[in-house]
């Protein structure tokens, strides 16, 4: 599946409810329900900058694809994590660093963060691309 069809996905999801509690909710069940992330990979290299929560974001090579995983200390931060793992996990660097997170806009939800989650949100793009080019860079060598 592609990265605008997972998206896609998300967007129809999300539109089954009209009320933000119930995407909240929602964005609380997707973040229960993401792998917890282990321990070893709790680690001060994999935190994220500019997240009010602490998120730990870890990213590894598998077959030409990059795999992530996450976990945080906030409810709605996880979901939020959980959702842009869903999208790119999975998918070449290429596919990433080309990738257009239109999702976001689209269920409404850089509206409903506050300015702190928001920038957190801006953040785990940022590192998640970060990854998909050192990944790149590393592959071409």
């Amino acid at each position: 599946m592609t990265i605008n069809e997972k998206q896609d996905e998300i967007i129809e999801e999300f539109s089954a409810f009209e009320d933000w509690m119930d995407k909240y909710a929602l964005l609380i069940d997707l973040g229960n329900s993401l792998e917890p992330l282990d321990e070893k990979y709790k680690t001060a290299e994999n935190l994220i900058e500019g997240c009010q929560s602490r998120v730990w974001l870890q990213a590894d090579w598998d077959d030409g694809k990059v795999i992530f995983r996450a976990e945080s200390d906030a409810l709605i931060v996880k979901g939020i994590v959980s959702l842009l793992i869903q999208v790119l996990s999975g998918h070449t660097p290429e596919e990433i660093l080309a990738s257009d997170l239109y999702f976001i806009n689209d269920i409404g939800l850089k509206e409903h963060l506050s300015p702190t989650r928001s920038n957190g949100l801006v953040a785990m793009v940022k590192q998640m691309r970060l990854y998909a080019l050192a990944f790149q860079m590393k592959n071409k060598q």
